[in-house]
């Protein structure tokens, strides 16, 4: 048994067809930590869709009407790349549903890990490269409109820079987003992170890994996040259709590793969502994203998480 909770849904696939997101890809993570005895099925959660007073802490009521009632226009399916569906809209609330759920679940837990969201393109009042809704900004929204976190920290280790996510979260202080990609890939027009990484095409495990834990652990020292909004995309592997980087499978275990155990080490409880992911064979895709969840397992037990906790004389701060 995991020592955290995944999130999932059947209502993930997103329903995009014959398309380069291999939308089914859910469906087969679950499979595969099952049938390899990673995980059982206690260890998994059911979310609902996110409600719509959580959607509107991001996006502009337009655009979430939009949505509901397909009504976008030409132009907005363009830019959002993928075809419109009641199943993909469904979806699409459903990731921020469970991506909120796997944020609570992580402050319980250290850890908490949803089979699904990352759509870090998606901004307020539009969507962009297969990205509707923003999930990683609603859950980080609707937990601090609850009280349950103030300070929360966004890690984008996706092959493409999260413009969305730096977006809204521009002229937040409480927020603190970092985004580690490929510079000369999509999107063209990058709204800064707090820290933005650009990265040469090509560039392999050893280049990757030592530039990351360099500004991760800066940055979760000085911000002492009580949430990192870990996104896990696959999309950096060597051998990903739309990426250009080289990093090898292995490489990106050590990535999530990393990541997971610097936030754990330090308090800090970890929501993972998975993002993008293209290899030529999806049984790539599907192997990286299950060894997410055994690096997050390994990490979880070797960071022995406490969770942070009010410091004297910096309530205000971090709290």
């Amino acid at each position: 048994m995991l020592p955290f909770r995944l999130v999932y849904h059947q209502g993930y696939d997103l329903n995009f067809g014959d398309h380069v997101f291999p939308s089914w890809k859910y469906r087969l993570i679950v499979e595969s930590l099952l049938a390899e005895g990673i995980a059982s099925e206690e260890d998994f959660v059911t979310p609902q869709p996110a409600p719509e007073e959580d959607l509107l802490l991001v996006h502009e009521p337009g655009w979430v009407k939009k949505l509901k009632t397909g009504t976008l226009s030409y132009r907005e399916i363009m830019k959002l790349e993928v075809p419109y569906s009641r199943q993909m809209v469904r979806a699409f609330w459903l990731a921020a549903g469970g991506t909120t759920l796997a944020a609570r679940l992580a402050l319980q837990h250290g850890v908490g890990f949803s089979i699904g969201g990352g759509f870090h393109h998606a901004f307020p009042d539009h969507g962009e490269g297969f990205c509707a809704i923003n999930d990683i900004a609603v859950a980080v929204r609707a937990l601090q409109r609850d009280g349950a976190v103030h300070r929360a920290m966004v890690i984008d280790c996706d092959v493409h820079q999260g413009n969305g996510t730096a977006h809204i979260f521009a002229v937040d202080n409480k927020v603190f987003t970092i985004s580690i990609h490929q510079h000369k890939n999509y999107p063209s027009e990058k709204p800064p992170s707090d820290v933005d990484i650009n990265l040469p095409d090509g560039t392999s495990d050893d280049s990757y890994l030592s530039l990351l834990a360099l500004e991760a652990h800066a940055a979760l020292e000085s911000f002492r996040p009580q949430l990192l909004i870990y996104v896990a995309g696959a999309d950096p592997y060597v051998n990903d259709q739309l990426g250009g980087l080289g990093l090898s499978i292995e490489g990106l275990m050590k990535r999530d590793h990393l990541v997971v155990e610097a936030a754990l080490r330090r308090g800090t409880a970890v929501a993972v969502v998975l993002a993008g992911g293209y290899a030529v064979n999806i049984e790539d895709t599907v192997r990286i994203h299950v060894n997410s969840v055994k690096a997050a397992a390994q990490a979880h037990h070797e960071a022995l998480w406490i969770p942070m906790r009010p410091t004297a004389g910096l309530s205000e701060v971090f709290w």
